[in-house]
């Protein structure tokens, strides 16, 4: 079996991945240089207001389609869509204080869900979600787990419910003729010094709100756990200091076994995906290549199994497995290289998956789900999305009733939004100055003309140890974008996703080589004749320390810089204050930012020199600056010693700051007003 579906997995795999590089490279090309100019300039809130629709999931019939979604500007609650009704829209849950999330059913007539309340911003200490269950009709809705600090609506509602400290863990998958209320939660318990917080299994019954054990026979305090469709420990995670541990109880077994330790930043391998036939998948790094690979372990070697299952060259393997609902077994993958791909191994998803493509061509057709898929009467729930389009819901039906189409529009995400006037995103490789491969994101502005340079913004992700760039519609790139501005989004070294060379070769470069990657990807840009001699450097979170340290290592390449969020005290960053709270653990600042940044006391010296506080008299090109008030990742005293240190240089900054708001996910209303004072900027600078 193993050899069987290796071999098939990764043949398929190769050639899907090929086909959809040209494609979609193709698809863009094409659309940059016939595309009409944007007459008006697109409002901002078009790009920044929340999402109409944000969830999807269809039922285990197949009947039915539960949304989350916003109307008119409401918060966002449950609806259930009738496909066996003339699609009939139910609104199932809708509160006044609080916006519906993570919908999901736990059988044909249930849905689970929880509930958050951003409306005083992003800052606020909104808790625990807690848990709610509803019929699909709206009828029965229930608080399981309570919500901490906050009620919704009607404080009643809580009563009967658990304490906050729960959350849930796992939904048993459907199964044929079966009707299961049970899902899986953990009970949180704090942990000594240097241990996470303990994850007690238990089962919950989602219509009585009853628990039940689940004994799992513990090999120690588990932070994680990962099940198997039916909802049984399979992988229990441990960690105390600075070592991590993963263990195994396979089918019909009482014990644990171990199967992998390391430190907090590293391990052999690491467990990936379970399914019910007692099967472990795993992703490792490749001794050839360095670059991460899902492959299945042999328990008879204690190890993973030599040839793996799937290799994307060029990327760290970043997907997942699609497992069969109802049996766990396996039925493709789907993963992201430079644009999202799903390989099927069953012959009759593979051929929906060719029937979708050839309906919604030039996008990424996810299929969410489907029901009865082998079958001629087979129903589908697909998401379709490009660089240019933020996504369409699409209903298909193998065989449709009389007078229904086989297809049918849904809803789509944004509302108002044109593919046609918007942006189009490719992926470049470049070589850094010392010969390092350099991944590069372009999103060029419409109208374009080859040969023609345009004026740039240089934007730079966050994290940074994460991968910043996708093959999707970006707000910010596009709304710049829409203003004329060629967009460039570097993968800098220390970026996630694109192998252990490239993640490695960041450690301990903040400012130095990380910056020259940026300042590399710009002049790339220029020769190419794509960017002209007006750029700004811009950024949030550790971008927008980026963008402080741009301009104090290459002012000649920037006239202007925008940091939000932005770290920029690199001392307080690393040791934490006693005066200002921040949310980063004592466990970080002990083992994995000095390996990864700096160690406060032994490189004084080198964090001194590449903090921008303490730069601020080098740096002379005009700086706005925006923070929210009560981010706990980056403290407001981040912005305004900047800021001061700034002023005491000569250099005042614009500045803004937003009263509630956190490190992320602000406010509309504050990210509108962000993006027109930002419009302004830079336009005044680079126009």
């Amino acid at each position: 079996m193993w050899n069987w579906f290796g071999r098939r997995l990764a043949a398929v795999l190769w050639m899907g991945l090929a086909l959809l590089g040209a494609h979609h490279v193709a698809v863009a090309q094409t659309t940059a240089q016939t595309a009409p100019d944007v007459s008006a300039l697109l409002p901002a809130d078009m790009f920044f207001r929340d999402p109409d629709l944000t969830e999807a999931v269809l039922s285990p019939s197949g009947q039915r389609v539960a949304v989350t979604m916003t109307i008119k500007g409401s918060r966002v609650g449950l609806f259930v869509i009738d496909l066996a009704n003339d699609s009939k829209v139910n609104r199932v849950v809708q509160f006044v204080d609080a916006d519906v999330r993570n919908a999901v059913w736990v059988n044909e007539d249930r849905l689970l869900f929880d509930a958050r309340d951003y409306s005083e911003g992003s800052g606020r200490p909104d808790g625990a979600p807690g848990l709610f269950s509803v019929r699909h009709d709206g009828h029965e809705l229930r608080m399981l787990i309570k919500r901490k600090r906050q009620f919704v609506t009607d404080g009643s509602m809580a009563r009967q419910a658990l304490e906050w400290n729960h959350r849930l863990l796992r939904v048993p998958a459907p199964r044929e003729g079966v009707v299961n209320d049970d899902v899986v939660i953990g009970r949180l318990s704090l942990g000594g010094k240097g241990e996470a917080p303990e994850v007690y299994p238990l089962w919950l019954n989602t219509r009585t709100g009853r628990t039940g054990n689940i004994n799992p026979n513990a090999p120690g305090p588990v932070y994680h756990w990962m099940f198997d469709s039916a909802g049984e420990p399979r992988v229990a995670f441990t960690r105390k200091d600075n070592r991590q541990a993963a263990y195994w109880r396979g089918p019909g077994h009482s014990e644990w076994q171990l199967l992998v330790e390391g430190d907090l930043i590293s391990m052999p391998f690491n467990p990936h995906t379970v399914d019910d036939a007692g099967n472990l998948y795993v992703t490792l790094n490749q001794r050839s290549t360095g670059q991460r690979v899902l492959a299945a372990y042999d328990f008879e070697r204690k190890a993973p199994k030599p040839e793996p299952l799937v290799v994307t060259p060029g990327f760290d393997f970043n997907g997942r497995l699609i497992l069969e609902r109802g049996t766990g077994a396996a039925q493709g993958v789907r993963v992201e290289t430079d644009a999202e791909a799903t390989v099927w191994l069953d012959a009759s998803r593979k051929q929906l998956q060719e029937t979708v493509n050839a309906f919604l061509r030039g996008r990424i057709n996810r299929i969410l789900s489907c029901s009865h898929c082998e079958q001629a009467d087979r129903v589908a729930l697909i998401r379709a999305f490009s660089d240019r389009d933020p996504g369409s819901l699409w209903i298909y039906r193998g065989q449709p009733k009389e007078g229904q189409q086989p297809w049918q529009l849904l809803a789509r995400v944004r509302e108002g939004v044109d593919p046609d006037q918007m942006a189009t995103v490719s992926f470049e490789r470049i070589k850094a100055r010392d010969g390092l491969d350099l991944p590069v994101w372009l999103t060029k502005p419409k109208g374009l003309v080859p040969g023609v340079p345009a004026p740039t913004v240089v934007l730079i992700h966050g994290g940074p140890w994460v991968r910043g760039g996708h093959w999707a519609w970006n707000p910010m790139a596009q709304f710049l974008a829409s203003r004329g501005y060629l967009v460039i989004e570097p993968e800098f070294r220390g970026s996630a996703g694109y192998g252990e060379v490239h993640f490695k070769a960041g450690w301990r470069q903040w400012g130095q080589a990380m910056q020259n990657d940026v300042a590399d990807a710009l002049l790339w840009a220029r020769k190419q004749g794509l960017s002209n001699d007006k750029a700004c450097i811009a950024g949030a979170s550790y971008g927008g320390y980026s963008t402080l340290m741009g301009l104090v290592r290459q002012p000649e390449l920037y006239r202007c810089g925008v940091a939000w969020a932005a770290v920029t005290d690199l001392p307080l960053f690393l040791q934490g204050s006693w005066w200002i709270s921040d949310d980063i653990s004592s466990l970080g600042r002990q083992y994995t930012l000095p390996q990864m940044v700096g160690d406060a006391e032994r490189d004084a010296a080198m964090i001194a020199a590449n903090s921008p506080v303490l730069l601020a008299d080098r740096i002379k090109a005009p700086v706005l600056l925006a923070f929210g008030e009560a981010d706990e990742r980056v403290p407001l005293a981040h912005g305004k010693r900047m800021r001061e240190a700034l002023q005491k240089a000569g250099n005042e900054p614009e500045w803004v700051s937003y009263p509630g708001e956190g490190h992320a996910s602000w406010l509309p209303k504050n990210k509108v007003d962000f993006a027109q004072r930002l419009e302004r900027f830079l336009a005044e600078h680079l126009q």
